[in-house]
């Protein structure tokens, strides 16, 4: 559900463009330039706010509930929708039981998507990655969060003529292109340094209308500036962020500071909190729910972070799944100290098969 609330700024000029937001975003007709009124910054945020069914659950039972009979989940949904990392693959090696379980679900009839928070490749890139690990997935069954920075300005009527900065990698930058969006920025702004001395005054290009941020290997000073700059400065420049994951795994060794670090940069220099395209709001959800035709209560949503993919499914209004392949441990689960619970939990999506031959 998509919430505003109006704070104080300094006073821009507004752009005269007037598109509309689409009817899957929740919104009446919203012209682009209300992002950015004089006087007023819109900043719009996605609610985490469960829906009264998945409320009513966690009033009658203390903790989650472990998957017992597969076949009731599957028969009582259309759609999965599965995170990627920690449910399909880690790093580059596939999960133990993967192929079988998806050809299983596809052939009881199942409609599979698969969304990532994941920036750094483009949905063509995921592709391959899929094909490189032996699975068969369209690319119009993929959505990473470098999509939906496309699909969400392209929803908004972006202007083609406005310019979109990059803080991010590669992923992003192909997005925007087969969606038709000037870009700069990226990695190639990577080996940029600043010399600061007395005087110097850094110039920035007064046509970008939009600065979007995700995972960035390449992240220095000089794109910091740069993106506070255009955000600061450019009248009704709207700050987008493809996620804000406070870790994620490069290496199986350790946690590696994720996206929300370089998000976070931009948003204490700004003074602004950005748009998030990407899990937990609901933005993808909407979309999947609007290109697909799917009742958001017939959608299962699979995944194995429980701030990002079980919140995710939660806000949309959807069945939710827990894996314990990933991220999440059952100790975390369980903790007094969390309180996202998912509808089920089991060890991996392969548990779909075992489960299924018990129950029978």
């Amino acid at each position: 559900m998509l919430g505003r609330t109006a704070v104080a700024s300094s006073s821009v000029s507004v752009p005269a463009v007037s598109p509309t937001v689409p009817k899957f975003l929740g919104l009446k007709r919203l012209p682009y330039n209300s992002f950015s009124t004089p006087n007023i910054k819109w900043n719009y945020t996605f609610k985490f706010i469960r829906k009264s069914s998945i409320g009513s659950r966690m009033e009658t039972r203390a903790s989650a509930l472990p998957l017992k009979n597969a076949d009731e989940l599957i028969d009582s949904v259309e759609t999965f929708i599965f995170d990627c990392d920690g449910v399909i693959w880690k790093g580059d090696k596939l999960i133990d039981g993967v192929p079988q379980t998806l050809d299983m679900l596809r052939s009881r009839g199942k409609r599979l998507v698969f969304v990532t928070n994941n920036s750094t490749k483009s949905r063509k890139q995921y592709g391959k990655k899929f094909e490189t690990l032996g699975l068969n997935v369209s690319e119009e069954e993929i959505f990473a969060s470098s999509f939906a920075a496309a699909a969400y300005l392209k929803s908004i009527n972006f202007p083609k003529e406005k310019k979109v900065y990059v803080i991010g990698e590669d992923g992003i930058l192909k997005e925007l292109e087969l969606a038709g969006f000037q870009y700069l920025g990226g990695p190639e702004d990577g080996g940029k340094k600043i010399e600061l001395k007395p005087g110097f005054l850094m110039e920035h290009d007064k046509n970008v209308g939009a600065v979007v941020v995700g995972f960035d290997r390449y992240f220095n000073y000089y794109k910091v500036q740069y993106g506070t700059l255009c955000v600061r400065e450019n009248p009704g420049c709207l700050f987008i962020a493809t996620n804000r994951d406070a870790v994620t795994h490069l290496t199986d060794a350790q946690e590696w500071a994720g996206g929300g670090s370089m998000v976070g940069a931009i948003a204490g220099s700004t003074q602004r909190e950005p748009l998030v395209v990407g899990k937990p709001s609901t933005f993808m959800m909407d979309y999947l729910a609007s290109k697909f035709g799917i009742l958001k209560s017939q959608i299962c949503m699979v995944g194995d972070r429980l701030d990002t993919d079980i919140l995710f499914g939660q806000n949309g209004g959807c069945k939710t799944l827990l894996v314990l392949s990933g991220v999440t441990s059952l100790s975390m689960l369980q903790s007094p100290s969390n309180s996202i619970l998912p509808d089920f939990y089991t060890n991996k999506i392969s548990d779909f098969l075992s489960l299924k031959a018990t129950t029978v």
